[in-house]
């Protein structure tokens, strides 16, 4: 008995170009969202933070409970990292405006150039006009006015 259509089906699509492309792209991706939280994290926000006045923004934190101790054990305090989550959406659409800006230069890199197009030529007369505008220059030329 040959190979099993099953596997040779999964080999045919893991085979085919578009899937090594979307795996190739994930990688890249991932890279470069790495990098742009690096330029976020290092760069943006410090800066950003300097402007308003000294905040680190992954410090900010609602503190819902006190780390406190009970029975001799030391309970962690309970916080909302809202800091965190401003950060990350920073690195959100710094990246989505990054894609968006690499796919559109990327798009009119690879537009064709548009072909000039000229008018088509006037249909040429039909054998009924032709002979139609003869007969009008010679009625013409009979009767001048």
């Amino acid at each position: 008995m040959g190979k099993s259509t099953f596997l040779q089906d999964f080999k045919a699509f893991a085979l085919k170009g578009n899937v090594v492309d979307m795996a190739i792209g994930i990688i890249i991706g991932g890279a470069f969202g790495k990098i742009v939280a690096s330029l976020v994290a290092d760069v943006i926000m410090p800066v950003l933070g300097l402007v308003i006045g000294g905040v680190n923004f992954a410090d900010l934190k609602w503190i819902l409970r006190h780390e406190h101790i009970v029975d001799g054990k030391e309970i962690a305090a309970i916080t909302l990292n809202y800091g965190n989550f401003i950060q990350t959406t920073i690195d959100f659409l710094i990246i989505a405006f990054s894609i968006f800006a690499f796919i559109r230069i990327i798009s009119k890199l690879n537009r064709p150039k548009p072909v000039p197009v000229t008018p088509p030529a006037p249909p040429a007369p039909s054998p009924e006009e032709v002979l139609l505008t003869q007969i009008r220059d010679i009625l013409k030329d009979q009767n001048p006015k």
